[in-house]
């Protein structure tokens, strides 16, 4: 994933480098006035990318459609994990985020497909002798984002920790999201102002 991060960065950089080249002259002005209209920083200024980083979290839990939070979102740490991994299977997500029974509102961890496979599967034990408590992944280890995070930046830590799944806390559980989640928003994106730079030089912006 760390290479996808830099594949689009790079990708931003040399789209923009390609147009600049390509408006040098008369068309100086115009390109100007077409970053100013995007957003960007001209490399005349201090190079600062924008777009992406102006794409945030919420935007992404957004684009998903349907509620964000739910009884399908979350599971309790005494649940046994059969009955977790089935709310998985029937709601087509690959984690949970696991509440503290005498607190609703407290995380204490989260439950992931892999988690199953490894503390459970793996391991010969019965998922249904067995509490999410057990073979989630502790609150201590946790890693969270809230709705403002940049999407880049929510893609760094979860490639850099190897995790696919992130909760989204702001205060209280908001939702969650995935690296595929991610992944799909930031090529949006990229598609889009790719989109707009192409009907630039074609002629099609005046």
């Amino acid at each position: 994933m760390q290479r996808i991060v830099q594949a689009v960065r790079s990708r931003q950089q040399l789209v923009k480098a390609a147009i600049l080249e390509h408006s040098r002259g008369r068309e100086t002005t115009k390109m100007e006035k077409l970053f100013a209209r995007f957003g960007w920083i001209t490399p005349s200024s201090s190079v600062q990318e924008k777009g992406l980083e102006n794409v945030t979290v919420a935007e992404v839990l957004l684009a998903k459609g349907g509620e964000n939070t739910g009884s399908w979102l979350w599971c309790h740490s005494d649940d046994i994990v059969n009955d977790a991994v089935k709310n998985m299977a029937q709601n087509n997500i690959g984690s949970l985020v696991v509440l503290k029974p005498e607190q609703p509102h407290h995380v204490a961890g989260i439950i992931t497909e892999r988690d199953y496979l490894r503390k459970i599967i793996l391991e010969g034990r019965s998922p249904m002798h067995t509490r999410v408590g057990e073979i989630m992944t502790d609150e201590s280890k946790l890693v969270t984002v809230t709705s403002d995070t940049n999407i880049l930046q929510a893609m760094q830590i979860m490639t850099e920790r190897r995790i696919r799944h992130v909760p989204v806390i702001d205060g209280k559980l908001i939702g969650m999201i995935s690296i595929k989640d991610v992944v799909r928003a930031v090529v949006e994106q990229q598609s889009g102002e790719l989109k707009r730079l192409n009907d630039y030089i074609r002629g099609e912006y005046y």
